[in-house]
């Protein structure tokens, strides 16, 4: 096999995690290819949070300006019973949050965030169209087969294909993710709507068994983002999503007192229902010259707001393993024991939905620097 520093690299998936790994691998000198199964870079796609852990990350490729820019830097997040309108708790963010943690809390376009970091790379190492359907191995390699006929080798294949990682797949076997009784509507409501009532940057909303989010996406604030968390106990689509309707969800949120009321009263736009999903811990994270990152290897409910974070966590860890290990496996057991207990407390906060209800110190989650945090040695 190549020697760690000429690696030949294949990334799976050009999504967050996969395409911070990209652009680190791209700046550290590697011969790294991405392969992305959609056709093209969109601005599809929903609402996202990057706490100051993931501003550092995105900071450190370069990107970081550009999107606190382009987002919205809420001054709070404050924490409201969806029931009656109680504020339960308000953390300090703007700029707070910069000399608390080291970075800005921003709330942006997923699809602005995909473009800052597709812009980051080098557009020859970025190859859309590529479904993989297989990994082989080939000698001291790996073979990449895709659905258009097309294969690559590697001396390192990252999994960076999502939930429904094909990579996973290959390594464990076909295993359907967990529905996790929970699913959520999204949708936007253009600010003129709102007839004047006052809207803070990042408000979420807690009942007794569901939730709703509410923020802005740029800074121009024209349009507000509303999204819920409520019981579904099981999920019947094939797909990840569902066309909803506004009444379905004004009816989802019908004990919610009167200031929520009045907002969703304007929703008239499209609504989408997406379900939520997660996935048991692994028994491993790598298996020869392959491993999986963000939520190819632990999906987890969105009501941290953190699986984004963390995908940009482990790829700016897996490449700092990568330079500081003398061989690829002391760098694949280096990562995961300095991930998995990480990820794994994540994962399980966000399964109860307590996250900033109530007064608390998020400090652990959001001053987190995978560049310069002490590594943990391997078991």
């Amino acid at each position: 096999m190549a020697s760690i520093s000429n690696l030949r690299i294949a990334i799976v998936g050009a999504g967050v995690g996969g395409a911070v790994a990209g652009k680190l691998l791209q700046e550290g000198g590697y011969n790294v290819e991405l392969f992305e199964q959609a056709p093209a870079v969109s601005r599809m796609g929903a609402g996202i949070h990057l706490g100051p852990n993931a501003l550092r990350v995105l900071d450190h490729i370069g990107v970081g300006q550009y999107v606190a820019n382009h987002g919205v830097q809420p001054d709070a997040w404050v924490s409201r019973r969806l029931e009656t309108g109680e504020t339960l708790f308000r953390l300090p963010l703007g700029p707070t949050a910069i000399a608390r943690y080291g970075a800005p809390y921003v709330t942006i376009h997923r699809g602005d965030l995909h473009m800052a970091l597709s812009g980051a790379l080098d557009p020859k190492i970025l190859h859309f169209g590529k479904q993989l359907t297989d990994l082989r191995t080939a000698g001291a390699q790996m073979e990449l087969r895709f659905a258009d006929g097309t294969n690559a080798t590697a001396d390192l294949v990252i999994g960076a294909d999502g939930l429904n990682s094909r990579v996973r797949e290959i390594l464990l076997g076909v295993e359907p993710p967990i529905h996790t009784g929970v699913s959520g509507h999204r949708t936007t409501i253009p600010i003129e709507r709102l007839n004047g009532i006052e809207i803070a940057d990042l408000t979420k909303w807690f009942g007794s068994d569901r939730y709703t989010l509410v923020y802005f996406l740029t800074d121009s604030r024209h349009e507000l983002y509303v999204v819920t968390g409520v019981p579904e106990p099981t999920w019947k689509s094939e797909t990840s999503w569902v066309e909803s309707s506004p009444a379905e969800m004004r009816e989802a949120l019908r004990s919610a007192c009167a200031e929520m009321q009045c907002i969703i009263a304007e929703v008239d736009g499209p609504v989408s229902k997406w379900g939520f999903f997660t996935r048991e811990p692994l028994p491993f994270w790598s298996q020869g010259p392959v491993v999986l990152i963000g939520d190819a290897c632990h999906p987890m409910k969105p009501t941290m707001a953190q699986g984004a974070c963390m995908a940009m966590e482990d790829a700016a860890m897996l490449v700092r393993c990568l330079v500081e290990a003398d061989d690829l496996a002391t760098a694949l057991r280096l990562y995961e024991a300095n991930r998995k207990e990480r990820t794994h407390k994540v994962q399980t906060i966000s399964g109860y939905n307590t996250w900033l209800r109530s007064p608390m110190d998020p400090a652990w989650a959001f001053a987190y620097d995978p560049f310069s945090v002490p590594l943990l040695e391997p078991a």
